[in-house]
């Protein structure tokens, strides 16, 4: 009897504890979007712009990168010494125009590229009312990241590609993402790792610093909500 009440307080006790440390995948997901900025701030987000520079290779390379919620995401790359390029992405096309790479005009991107840059166009994170999207979000357990213990989020989006995205268990903030596209007919792993969180003037908390196989890039500003032209999203 004795041992039965010991296995049964043992039972209780485990139960107890899991009861306090278990979170759900939206509440995982709610603590997120609190973190950077709040349900109102992200759905009032329509566009950001954001200049920086990307480091690779023993170069420093001029990033800028402006997104129209829904409607284009552009990223303008300017090597010294070299004819500026760009990437654009939009919900139904894509483009590519690296002049450093070879390239003597845009080419269209591929589908499988303009599919994986869909959530790119999601200002307001696609974790939002992801359901009402059409994405599905699955709890994976946790994970380290640089010594961190993070929650780690598989999101497939409605286009059927998807990342896992690790969420810091203290901050909530999004330290890493790791997505697989096609580049060249091959699937290919791309890490993207976030740091140096701070708040903007309008209460967006943004990384300023991204890292991935490319090199680091370190954005020196932030502009939030400015008129964007649509035509930028349109190869010249």
């Amino acid at each position: 009897m004795k041992q039965i009440k010991k296995i049964g307080l043992a039972l209780l006790l485990l139960l107890s504890v899991n009861g306090i440390k278990a979170q759900t995948v939206d509440e995982v997901i709610d603590k997120f979007i609190a973190a950077i900025g709040g349900r109102e701030k992200m759905l009032a987000l329509n566009s950001i712009k954001m200049d920086g520079t990307l480091t690779t290779q023993g170069f420093d390379v001029g990033i800028t990168v402006t997104v129209l919620n829904g409607k284009g995401a552009r990223t303008d790359i300017s090597v010294p010494g070299m004819s500026e390029g760009y990437r654009i992405i939009t919900p139904t096309k894509g483009w590519n125009f690296l002049p450093f790479q070879g390239m003597t005009g845009p080419e269209e991107a591929s589908e499988d590229m303009v599919k994986a840059g869909q959530s790119q166009l999601d200002l307001q994170t696609s974790f939002l009312d992801y359901a009402k999207k059409g994405h599905k979000v699955e709890l994976q357990g946790k994970e380290k990241v640089d010594g961190a213990d993070c929650y780690k989020i598989k999101i497939t989006y409605k286009n059927g590609k998807s990342t896992v995205v690790y969420i810091d268990a203290k901050t909530y903030y999004r330290v890493k993402a790791v997505a697989t596209v096609d580049v060249n007919g091959t699937p290919t792993e791309v890490e993207n790792t976030y740091s140096d969180f701070k708040k903007t003037p309008e209460g967006y908390v943004i990384p300023y610093s991204q890292t991935n196989q490319s090199g680091t890039i370190i954005y020196t500003s932030v502009e939030i909500n400015k008129p964007v032209d649509e035509k930028i999203f349109v190869a010249n």
